[in-house]
């Protein structure tokens, strides 16, 4: 049974209302079957994928393949960083021709696909997809499951433990070794895996480029490139400190996130749920699992965390015009709240605070804030 993703009917809009709809986001997270469910709304449409040398050789000449082909009504265009210079072509093609549309999927932010954003500007919309959503999968997933193996459909829909993590093995290693180079990414392996690896160790902790350089014996402009890379990639999330005009001395670091809890436990060598429970990064995940889930529920708010010297901190800031949405997150069946926590809501004037927690119900905790499980936290309209 396939299982429709959040950004579906969002993406058939933004189709009929532009000419150019990029879906976005790391390998092997559904890219590909997402674009099969909603090519089957167009009668008349034409699906390439370039990592199939026929399919790829088609565009070699684009412009008369494309002209060739102006009864279509959707091209849907699978992989195209591997075709860098099609952008160009797809400009003048789109502008000459209004009413067809193109679907293209990508593995790597419009940054890394920097041709697109600039040739393409005005004609393009971005839809990045994550890895399953808890809401996605909450009819036939256990929050503990989702947990341990991440949400990558292959990783996930794999009911055995020991073939998950197999399978998010493999893909940490084709990752490494073919996946960056498709992206003109040509490093040694070893040392991005090292640094992944140190990452991981670190998750849900702020980016301390220094420490890393020393670690890893490099400098800290080779540790940034290493980081950007996963981060344009997919990979991990670098949360950005809150400070809009507030006058307090506030830590102006970010925070670095994994954004997929399985491939974070597979770097940490945890294969089951109750070795996941029982070790020591527990909480830095289950914070990694709801800010994940948070940010790409509520993707039309911006995202921060907040900190300063004296100790006043949030896990995750919300914000959209006057709203300003504090959540801190516990991974105890019994959350309790530090004095850090309420200095931090006086001083950017939250207008709703929150816990996310792993209970079982929705209760008031004090003074208007309230406990919510993550699963009826997402159902919220913020």
């Amino acid at each position: 049974m396939s299982i429709q993703r959040v950004l579906f009917k969002s993406i058939i809009e933004s189709i009929d209302f532009i000419q150019v709809t990029a879906i976005i986001g790391a390998r092997q997270v559904g890219k590909t079957t997402l674009a099969k469910q909603i090519t089957k709304q167009f009668d008349n449409m034409i699906y390439l994928d370039l990592e199939k040398t026929s399919d790829l050789n088609k565009l070699e000449d684009a412009e008369t393949y494309l002209n060739l082909n102006k009864n279509i009504n959707l091209f849907c265009i699978d992989e195209i960083q591997l075709k860098p210079n099609l952008f160009t072509t797809l400009r003048s093609f789109v502008d000459e021709n209004k009413d067809i549309r193109f679907l293209i999927l990508g593995s790597a932010t419009p940054e890394l696909l920097r041709q697109s954003s600039q040739t393409l500007a005005g004609r393009i919309f971005y839809h990045t997809l994550s890895p399953f959503q808890f809401l996605e999968l909450i009819n036939r997933e256990t929050l503990n499951n989702y947990h341990l193996k991440g949400g990558f459909p292959k990783s996930i829909l794999t009911k055995n433990d020991k073939n998950s993590f197999l399978w998010r093995e493999n893909f940490i290693t084709t990752f490494l070794e073919k996946d960056l180079q498709t992206f003109g990414i040509f490093i040694a392996s070893k040392n991005i895996h090292r640094l992944w690896k140190m990452l991981a160790h670190l998750n849900s902790t702020l980016l301390n480029y220094n420490a890393l350089s020393k670690s890893m014996g490099v400098d800290t402009k080779t540790v940034k490139k290493y980081i950007d890379i996963l981060n344009h990639t997919f990979m991990i999330r670098i949360l950005e400190p809150y400070y809009v005009n507030i006058k307090k001395r506030i830590i102006k670091s970010p925070k670095i996130y994994f954004k997929d809890t399985g491939v974070l436990h597979t770097l940490l060598h945890i294969k089951t749920y109750d070795e996941l429970y029982n070790n020591p990064y527990f909480g830095a995940s289950w914070e990694s699992l709801i800010i994940e889930n948070i940010i790409n529920k509520f993707n039309d708010f911006e995202s921060y965390f907040y900190r300063t010297v004296d100790g006043a901190e949030l896990d995750l800031i919300l914000v959209k015009g006057i709203k300003i949405i504090a959540i801190e997150i516990k991974s105890s069946l019994s959350p309790k709240l530090s004095r850090g926590f309420w200095t931090a809501i006086k001083d950017i004037k939250a207008t709703k605070s929150y816990i996310i927690a792993p209970v079982k119900e929705i209760y008031p905790y004090k003074n208007d804030v309230m406990v919510y499980p993550l699963e009826e936290f997402l159902k919220l309209d913020l």
